[in-house]
Formats: C-alpha cells, structure tokens, sequence
C-alpha cells in the first residue's frame, strides 16, 4: 500500500478495498471492548491519515497516548510505510444509539453476559428509537432455547430494503456469540433520520419524500371597502397641462394689439 509505482485503476481501486477491509478486521479485533465503529482513510500527498470511530475514544489513544501509538507502529510495520508517513487518530461517535456497530457489540454483551435474548433485545431496541433513528430491526438466530435452532426477529418503525437510499439510510451489521451451547448471529439494522444539517442523520432527502410548502397569512376581509385612486390620476394633469391652468395663461402686451378679434386666421383670446 506504501509504493508508489504506476498501476492501473483497477489494481488501485482493488488494493485500497483490500488495505481498508484488512485494517476494518484489525481493528474490529483489536478495539472490540472501547465501542469500535469505523474507519475513514484520507490519503495527502505527505502522509495518510486514518480516522478510528469509537464511542471511547480515551481508551483508543490508551494512557498518555500509548495505545495509539502502538497500532500506529503495528500498522506502519505491516503495509511498509515509512516512517512519520501515516499516523492514527480517534474521533468520538457522535450518537452511539445511530451506530448499528456499537449496538451490535452492546447486544454481543449483554448476551454473553447471560440476559435472556428477548430482553436484551428489546432494551437495545428501545434505546436505538429513543436516539432518534427512523425504524430499526434486530435478527437473532441460533439455539435461543433448547437444542432446535431458530431465529428471533424483533422490529420497530420504518425500514426500507431497496433501491439507492439504502446506502445513504440503512446501517448494518453483523456480530456472533460464542455461547456454552453455540454460536448466535447478531443481524442489527437501523435507519438514519433526515436532517438537513447533518448531524445526526443524512442531509440527502428521500426520493418519495414530498414537502408542501404553506401559503402565506391573509388579513381576513370582515367587512366591505373600497380604495381611492384619485392618487394615480392627479399626476397626468401636473404633466400634460390642464385646461384651466391654460386659460390663466397671461398675454403679452406686444401681442393684444397685433391680434384682431373675428378676423380670418387669428385666434381669440377671452
């Protein structure tokens, strides 16, 4: 992963889904018990950067930073970089209840822990509604009780199963139990919120989703009135002349005796 040599796109494409499916497995080992949920690989032309998701994020950088550095060393020695060319960091998981991972590993728990499966799964149920998701739906299967092996599934709100949206909205994930009398699958899936801001849910809308915008507040008309428009006609005289403004119009001296009353041609002045 650390050469630079020229490959095709495809080898690249291919290679970095292996390095981020190999880490993805080694951490999942690794960070199991401090609430691992992710990983996001951003590649500079300095170094790479890979961002660690967890719910503890004190107990992922380890006391004074020890930890950290040890998966940084571990990981540094396996893909060959160089050294000081990549380096670890944690972020906290902004809401452990929208995490399908988390969940995940919080219901492996509490089921090796020894809690009967119907309720643990109905608090981890309750909990991921109470944060805010849209539905959410948990599979158990194995021997639940007895020696028959069989599946619980335990459902709650909105859940979609296709089309592009899944991507976006639906998280997934999948945990197993080693018990006394076998192994339990763990199925959790929950469905993302919409929120424009992006905090805690997706930004992108449902393609179905229709928004009915509100028309405006009218005054309601209780009685009826009329408006003037005199307003609007008093400007047309003040530019064209009016007729009586015309008539006040004073004659010069020089032109009264040029002017002949009745004659032919020659207009009268009253």
């Amino acid at each position: 992963m650390a050469t630079t040599a020229n490959i095709s796109k495809k080898r690249k494409f291919i290679r970095e889904g292996v390095f981020h499916a190999e880490l993805n497995e080694f951490f999942t080992r690794e960070l199991a018990e401090d609430g691992y949920s992710g990983l996001e690989i951003r590649v500079t032309p300095q170094r790479t950067e890979i961002i660690i998701m967890a719910t503890k994020t004190q107990a992922v950088l380890g006391e004074k930073g020890r930890r950290i550095r040890e998966l940084t060393s571990v990981i540094q020695k396996r893909f060959g970089y160089a050294e000081n060319s990549i380096e670890l960091f944690a972020q906290k998981v902004v809401s452990r209840g929208l995490c399908a991972i988390a969940q995940a590993e919080s219901l492996r728990y509490k089921l090796m822990g020894g809690l009967p499966v119907r309720r643990a799964c109905y608090g981890v149920l309750r909990f991921i509604m109470d944060s805010g998701a849209q539905g959410c739906e948990i599979v158990v299967s194995g021997k639940l009780r007895g020696q028959r092996a069989k599946a619980m599934k335990f459902i709650d709100g909105l859940m979609i199963h296709s089309g592009d949206p899944v991507n976006d909205y639906v998280q997934f994930a999948v945990r197993h139990v080693l018990l006394r009398q076998g192994v339990l699958g763990i199925k959790v899936k929950i469905m993302l919120p919409h929120d424009p801001k992006e905090g805690k849910g997706v930004k992108k809308p449902l393609p179905d989703h229709i928004q009915i915008v509100q028309p405006k507040d009218e005054t309601a008309i209780t009685q009826p009135y009329s408006e003037s428009k005199d307003k609007k006609i008093e400007q047309f005289p003040a530019q064209i002349g009016h007729p009586q403004q015309m008539q006040q119009q004073q004659i010069p001296p020089q032109q009264q005796g040029q002017l002949q009353p009745g004659a032919p041609g020659n207009l009268v002045f009253q």
